[in-house]
This record gives structure tokens, sequence and C-alpha cells, in this order.
């Protein structure tokens, strides 16, 4: 029955046949993530990083309640452009579908419709987790619950610098998720390449991180695993100066009563006004430098698959 949910664009499709290497990527950035142009503008670059470095992009979205893996140029601007796409994780799923809707996909969804169609990394932004407040709030994202039983790594800046991401540790540690640092040691914060956490492994190159991954999926320990990827030191926001903004944002969404999936496309707006636009900047090139490493994992792990 999986045909009458799930449409893959041909090339996409072809790819995964002949065991081409493949990168899902999310909607819910184009969408909710960035003003227009920027979003469309970022949605194609990654897309071309993706194919430079020998592998397929194959961006989520939920169109006419259609599965849709790998969009075209045409669906890409209508995602960018309509104020009629609806955030869509786990729980809205068969009601986006059910109702013919247009929905963008969040880290969980994305996770969750890459893994249908047979596509086993997804280059994202940052991961959602566990909100500051979540001792009262409960407030903990559909994503980290994906990641302790969806086969799917996902490359990522680490959690966004918003979230409680000692909390957000510790509950994927309680789930079994690995966290591993690409090139470094400690758990980046999305605008900065420190968080004061660290990680549970570190690897030093895409050959031996898909290793690992293999041999995790092998052994059916079932699951994702997040790959934390530091965005590049020249583009990273001072520590004091993006924690002072999130603090300030935190605050003004408290005091207008914004919670659950409203916060995060909140509290993304009033930091970058905050900063006057560098954190949009910064969001844009680590995005772009997750797509590489995701498109270099993508490849050796398709050679590992080849061979085995």
């Amino acid at each position: 029955m999986l045909e009458n949910y799930l449409e893959i664009n041909p090339e996409v499709k072809k790819a995964l046949e002949e065991n081409v290497p493949v990168v899902a990527l999310e909607s819910t950035i184009i969408s909710h993530g960035m003003p227009y142009p920027e979003n469309i503008k970022m949605a194609k670059t990654v897309e071309n990083i993706i194919r430079e470095n020998g592998a397929i992009p194959a961006t989520i979205a939920i169109l006419n309640g259609k599965l849709k893996v790998g969009l075209n140029e045409d669906e890409l601007e209508y995602l960018g452009k309509s104020d009629c796409i609806l955030k869509t994780s786990r729980r809205d799923l068969p009601f986006i579908i059910s109702k013919k809707l247009d929905g963008a996909t969040t880290v969980a969804s994305t996770m969750i419709i890459a893994n249908l169609a047979g596509i086993k990394v997804f280059a994202t932004g940052g991961i959602g987790g566990v909100h500051r407040g979540a001792q009262e709030t409960f407030d903990i994202s559909a994503d980290l619950t994906e990641l302790s039983k969806t086969n799917v790594a996902v490359v990522c800046a680490g959690a966004k610098s918003i979230l409680d991401i000692g909390l957000t540790l510790e509950y994927l540690e309680t789930h079994g998720v690995p966290v591993v640092g690409f090139k470094t040691e400690e758990f980046p914060a999305f605008y900065t390449r420190k968080s004061g956490f660290k990680v549970d492994y570190k690897v030093e190159s895409a050959k031996e991180l898909a290793l690992a991954i293999k041999s995790k999926w092998d052994l059916n320990l079932n699951g994702g695993i997040v790959i934390g990827n530091p965005i590049p030191k020249e583009f990273e926001m001072d520590y004091n100066a993006i924690n002072k903004a999130i603090e300030d944002a935190l605050k003004e969404a408290d005091e207008k009563g914004i919670k659950g999936k409203e916060t995060t496309p909140f509290l993304l707006d009033k930091i970058k006004s905050i900063t006057s636009g560098k954190s949009l900047k910064s969001n844009i090139q680590l995005v772009y430098n997750n797509a590489k490493v995701a498109a270099d994992l993508s490849v050796e792990l398709s050679k590992l698959y080849k061979n085995s």
C-alpha cells in the first residue's frame, strides 16, 4: 500500500535502485525557518553542494497529501512562498495525508519518510530537543523519540541553542542514541562551536563514521545517530552575545504565552532580529557545511553496502 502514499522523484528512485548515494533534506527550514527568497536560494544551494560531493539530494515534503521524496524547482518555489504549508511532525502525518494538505517536514517526519524511501543519511540545520523549563512543561521535541527508533543518520550542527542541551543529551543517552562529534569532542550548539558538553565519540572522517553506522544497523541496533558537525569558525557567532539574545527571546516568548511547536520559529525569528540578521547568515552557512558532510557520509555508506 506504500505506493498510495509515497511519491519518489524519478532521479532519486533510480539512485536508490542503483545504490547511488542519496541525502534527505527537510522542508520546514524552507517554509518556516527562513524568509523568502533566502529560503529558496538556500535550498537550491544545499542541493547543489550535495551533487558536487557525489550524492543525489532528496528534499522531502507533503504536497496534496502525498509524501514527496525529491522536489522539482516549482515545488521548491511553492514551499518557499506559500503561507498554507503546515509544519508536520509524526503525529500530524495521518491527517495531512488524509485531508490532502501541504506540509513541511520536521526532523522527525523527514526521518520517517526518508526511511520509508530507503534513504540512510539526512542533513539538517539543528535537531530539536528538550526545551528549557521542560521539568515543568514536558516540552520535548518528537525529533528525539524518532531518533531512538528510526534508522537514519542525522548530520546537524548540534541542537538548537535555544534548547536545554544538557537535558537533550541525557534524553538521547537514555534512549541509546549515539551522539558523535565530527572532528570535535564537544557537542556543537548550532550558532557556536562550543556548548560545554562532550559527545559520546569523536570521528575524524566520513569513512570512520560510515563503518560505525553500518555496524550499528547490521547488529539490529535500531535507531538513528546524531552527528554533531560544528559551524565553520568564520561563521560562528560570539558565544556570550548569542546566549544573551536567546535569553531575551525566551523571556519575550514566555511573556506572550508562546508554547509548543510555535516556540522554535518565534525564537529563531526573534534572535535574527536581535542580532540584526547575523544569526540567519550563520544558520545558512551551517546548513551548507552539514550538506557536504552528509554527502561524504552517504558516499562512504554506499561503498560499504556495495561491498557487503
